[in-house]
């Protein structure tokens, strides 16, 4: 392609709307432009990045058994409300493009397909003789987010690939998932990025188990814990950990104590002259089920720890049943100025004790008349502890379980794991953290939507059982962002060759010189012929307007035919490290046929 045929247009200055450096160069090399917020065009260059990372997940999912199909992004509400899966998205999550058809139908565009691959499969999977089956599609995907940003990284429509297993058995899917975590390893590789898979929490799409695959990269939105030994790494909202040891008490017996002016384990912990680890802080949620039943949640965790909103939510749905309910559609910390929805009367605030009393709460069909009182793992074994007392200005010291305060009863992990903590597999490795940016997401979803849903076959009893299932989801676009977030530098992109727009590109430095143009399109033309993707730039410009374009755009190889054709060869500069090489012009085309890039 030639440069001056094409839609190029480069931006020396980043634009004000990009806030992190690969949605700015995105912007300035010309491979996106903005519509809307999350909304983009992906204008040519971009396009053939994405179709080489198509071409490589399509390879892999071809050899690793799965089939393509392309399922409708316009999906009907009903089959979302027999998966009770309406709500969480139109209301809890609220991420769900709705709309009314001239029926009166309410409708969908797909943020994600397990409902519509199970309706596929609950009407055309009969027989354990069908079984292993896996499709894909590579696809649009609608997501309503309430703040878009950073390009293609969060946006309100996007590229991904979905791919879902049916098995007969819990043994059958492990092998679909175990052969697709190897398969997306491959594509990762293929794609020459720098990854991790980490333990996932698997959120709205459910199932037993989930792992991540993460581009390591500062500007990630993630945090991931791992340890050095390789042996463990989960997303932090996954993570597990020991906590620090609590140091001894310093408190000998009960006591009821005058503490003014304490609302914080800080502040405490200043008057009391003690240290966090022996105080229990008492948390206050709101959570909204399913039914609209509104739950008051006190969580009681050791004072130096923080409370997992995503792991603490993950509890309350476990719990859910116990409510006539299947899950938690929002979760919300309760304070102050949200307590006249539930309280009848305004709480000690900052001096809140696991045994606050029910009749806080309201009469009211809506609200649930008990809290639903959880102890983090770390309070259990503590001993002579300082916690509030219920009253503003006082705090109990010295108190325990069983005596001051009823004993302890569901006891949960929600405690946020950390950088520094001991790992659960070996208390001598310490875990370390790291940014990354999720890119692909599996997860094993067993027999959640086919149970749902009466997606069943006949197995080799004769029995009819639920399908097992698996889903396997990569963000095509997401993946070509990610990639410009991990390898950059202060010129511009650094594509790994085998998803560069284009492997090589020929910058003419003065397009008055005869034989710069001549030795030019004799290479491009011979480049071409070897089957080698190569950009031509003729454009009367400057040399060095040509050279930092290129630069910008990270095209791997530039050609520049210059001083050195006075030698009858040409200057060879390797975008990633920006290294030159002069290189006989006879050469030139086996010298990229060697690359095998």
């Amino acid at each position: 392609m030639r440069c001056a045929q094409m839609l190029l247009v480069t931006l020396r200055e980043d634009p004000a709307e990009a806030e992190i450096i690969s949605h700015k160069l995105l912007l300035r090399a010309g491979y996106i432009r903005r519509v809307s917020p999350g909304i983009y065009v992906y204008l040519p260059l971009l396009w053939r990045v994405l179709q080489k990372i198509m071409h490589i997940v399509r390879t892999e999912m071809d050899a690793a058994g799965a089939q393509e199909c392309l399922l409708p992004q316009l999906q009907p509400a009903s089959l979302w409300q027999e998966s009770g899966r309406w709500d969480t998205y139109t209301q809890g999550e609220g991420i769900m493009f709705t709309l009314t058809d001239r029926q009166q139908r309410e409708l969908g565009l797909g943020p994600t397909h397990e409902e519509v691959i199970t309706d596929v499969a609950r009407n055309l999977i009969r027989s354990y003789r069908q079984l292993p089956l896996n499709l894909y599609q590579i696809q649009t995907k609608f997501r309503d987010e309430i703040r878009p940003r950073f390009g293609l990284m969060r946006g309100r429509e996007f590229i991904m690939k979905d791919a879902y297993s049916f098995d007969a058995d819990e043994a059958g899917m492990r092998a679909s998932y175990e052969k697709m975590y190897r398969a997306y390893c491959r594509i990762f590789e293929r794609c020459g990025l720098d990854y991790r898979p980490v333990q996932a929490d698997s959120g709205a799409i459910g199932g037993s188990g989930s792992q991540e695959f993460m581009i390591l990269a500062q500007a990630g939105e993630d945090e991931v814990l791992y340890t050095p030994d390789g042996q463990y790494a989960a997303n932090v909202e996954k993570a597990i950990s020991l906590a620090p040891e609590a140091t001894p008490s310093a408190f000998t017996k009960p006591e009821r104590k005058f503490t003014p002016n304490t609302p914080t384990i800080t502040t405490l912990c200043e008057a009391l002259n003690c240290s966090p680890t022996h105080t229990v802080k008492n948390l206050l949620y709101q959570a909204i089920l399913d039914t609209g039943l509104m739950i008051l949640v006190l969580v009681s965790i050791r004072g130096d720890q923080e409370v997992n909103e995503v792991k603490l939510s993950n509890e309350i749905t476990r719990l859910a049943p116990q409510f006539q309910a299947q899950q938690v559609l929002k979760l919300t910390i309760a304070n102050q100025e949200n307590q006249k929805q539930w309280a009848e009367q305004d709480l000690p605030w900052g001096y809140i004790a696991p045994n606050l009393p029910d009749d806080y709460l309201k009469t009211d069909p809506q609200i649930h008349p008990k809290f639903l009182r959880l102890y983090d793992q770390t309070v259990v074994d503590l001993r002579n502890f300082a916690t509030g007392a219920n009253e503003v200005d006082y705090h109990w010291v010295g108190a325990n379980w069983g005596q001051e305060f009823p004993a302890v009863m569901t006891v949960v992990d929600v405690r946020k794991a950390q950088a520094g903590d001991r790992a659960v597999h070996d208390p001598q490795q310490i875990l370390h953290s790291a940014r990354g940016i999720e890119v692909g997401h599996i997860f094993q979803l067993g027999t959640k939507y086919s149970e749902k849903m009466g997606a069943t076959f006949t197995n080799e009893q004769g029995q009819e059982v639920p399908l097992v299932m698996g889903c396997y989801g990569l963000g095509v676009s997401r993946l070509a962002q990610a990639a410009i977030e991990q390898s950059h530098d202060e010129y511009g992109i650094i594509w790994s060759p085998p998803i560069a727009p284009y492997l090589v590109i020929i910058s003419i430095p003065n397009m008055q010189e005869p034989q710069q143009v001549e030795v030019a399109e004799k290479l491009y033309q011979e480049l071409q012929n070897a089957g080698i993707e190569v950009l031509l730039d003729d454009r009367p410009e400057r040399a060095g307007v040509k050279f930092k374009d290129a630069d910008l755009l990270g095209i791997p190889y530039r050609i520049v035919p210059g001083r050195s054709l006075a030698q009858n060869k040409v200057e060879i500069i390797t975008r990633k490290g920006r290294i030159s090489q002069e290189i006989l012009v006879s050469d030139v085309v086996d010298f990229f046929r060697s690359l095998n890039p």
